[in-house]
């Protein structure tokens, strides 16, 4: 079976019709989106559809988590963790997120002083005793909150070796707290270390953020195997929820070729949405916004805004 045809239909219930110009590929439209973009090639090569505005929801939780995961630095896990989780808020949607990256970008990222902190994640995996409703800090946006991390996390990894089923201690942390939120997104380390697992074990899907350059690519095929060795035998639940584009640069033919061979290979797993590389993201950083609300008129705002619709559109959120 290829990877095309292991994409997701059954998630979002997408229904697939010809190519336009006589292309062999089929593509797929989402739901409510059949006859949306007809002739208008996105930057994916695949016709662009409209996402259709997410409902309000009538209750809030249980939470899905998604591991934003990739091995490779720098491919912008952490912006579009922060980014994505503030256009699900802004949508009404209640977002945990987790730092699970003993650099703690994400914190600081907004606003919170980790390095000053007592109690973090590393002390919620590894000591008994402590409530993660205490450790959770609210954001400066609405409906947005976060677990901060700093470096004492890089110590878990050697401490948690020896502890009985030490693959799950994450799923454990977040449990209390699953009926709280609508989404839980945690922000992977670059490795595949324990963890990386321990946030596949605890995620019910996985983002994988992929850097428009050749060199970015060679280590998907690794984490995917990864991720088929975790549902196998740690989480039957997991999936892949799609490949975003990130660093994308429409002006350069390699970003182009880079997208291309990417949908070629993992097909409709790829968002049709792209982040396209821009100066406003580390301005953002260093004013501890997401992008949505520094910039909220902002090309990249607007990409993340549709990246939050395409993902609840897929059934990656609620």
């Amino acid at each position: 079976m290829t990877t095309q045809e292991q994409s997701p239909p059954s998630r979002s219930g997408a229904t697939s019709e010809s190519a336009p110009n006589g292309a062999d590929r089929d593509y797929v439209h989402l739901p409510g989106t059949e006859t949306a973009g007809a002739g208008q090639i996105g930057p994916t090569g695949r016709p662009m559809p409209v996402f259709p505005d997410p409902q309000p929801l009538a209750a809030h939780g249980p939470a899905r988590i998604i591991a934003m995961c990739n091995q490779k630095g720098g491919v912008g896990k952490t912006t579009t963790t922060i980014n994505l989780g503030a256009a699900l808020a802004e949508v009404g949607r209640r977002v945990l997120l987790v730092d699970f990256d003993p650099q703690g970008a994400l914190s600081v990222g907004l606003g919170v002083r980790a390095n000053e902190l007592d109690v973090t994640i590393y002390n919620l995996l590894v000591e008994r005793g402590h409530d993660v409703r205490d450790v959770i800090q609210a954001t400066a946006t609405e409906n947005l909150d976060v677990i901060p991390a700093n470096i004492d996390l890089s110590a878990a990894e050697v401490q948690l070796v020896g502890e009985v089923a030490r693959e799950q201690i994450l799923a454990r942390v977040l449990r209390p707290v699953m009926d709280d939120y609508d989404v839980i997104m945690i922000d992977c380390q670059p490795s595949l270390g324990l963890l990386t697992v321990n946030a596949l074990t605890a995620a019910h899907g996985v983002v994988i953020p992929l850097e428009c350059e050749f060199f970015a690519m060679r280590g998907v095929a690794l984490l995917v195997e990864t991720i088929e060795k975790i549902t196998d035998r740690l989480n039957p639940r997991l999936q892949v929820d799609g490949i975003l584009a990130t660093m994308y640069d429409s002006r350069t033919l390699h970003s182009k070729e880079v997208v291309r061979s990417v949908v070629d290979h993992f097909g409709d797993q790829v968002f049709h949405t792209v982040i396209s590389r821009t100066v406003k993201f580390p301005d953002a950083t260093l004013a501890a916004e997401p992008i949505t609300t520094y910039a909220s008129t902002h090309a990249s705002a607007a990409s993340y805004r549709q990246l939050a619709r395409e993902l609840i559109a897929r059934g990656g959120a609620a």
